[in-house]
């Protein structure tokens, strides 16, 4: 089981977690939405709570729910403007 980041998203982590001053790595998750589907959530997530998934990706921490997991497994954020 693993979440991954590009070079790209990694290094725009990064440099936002070191201007916001504050934060431990990013959060991701899926919620129910609507009648018929899933919605991601993405956040910079600044303490790790005691049911999170832990991974590191090219030195950033990504957090996810046991739930949100099974759907999300084997994801690769990438990052572009």
């Amino acid at each position: 089981m693993s979440i991954t980041l590009t070079e790209n998203a990694a290094r725009h982590v990064a440099n936002y977690l070191a201007k916001r001053g504050k934060g431990v790595g990013l959060r991701l998750g899926v919620r129910t939405t609507g009648c018929s589907g899933m919605a991601y959530k993405l956040e910079f997530a600044d303490a790790v709570n005691a049911e999170d998934q832990e991974f590191e990706s090219r030195g950033v921490k990504v957090l996810i729910d046991p739930k949100s997991l099974t759907y999300l497994d084997g994801t690769e954020l990438d990052y572009t403007r």
